[in-house]
């Protein structure tokens, strides 16, 4: 994977069933990226896990994929 919106669609969509039904958007503010899941309020779950587990895991691979840039990710259902 290329870029970060590769990284992050490739992630939420693989986990999500009906993943036709999210939308990801990337705005950049100097250094930082910001990062928009939006997804029907049902999945938002799927994408949280359980204690947070799986949004962890996501933010993991994305600073393991791309070490050099600052990035936040906000969900909203």
């Amino acid at each position: 994977m290329t870029s970060l919106e590769e990284t992050v669609n490739y992630l939420i969509k693989s986990i999500l069933p009906q993943s036709d039904q999210v939308q990801i958007n990337l705005s950049t503010a100097s250094a930082l990226t910001l990062i928009t899941v939006t997804a029907p309020p049902e999945t938002i779950g799927q994408i949280i896990g359980k204690q947070g587990r799986i949004i962890k895991a996501i933010r993991t691979a994305l600073n393991l994929s791309h070490p050099k840039q600052k990035f936040t990710l906000d969900i909203k259902g």
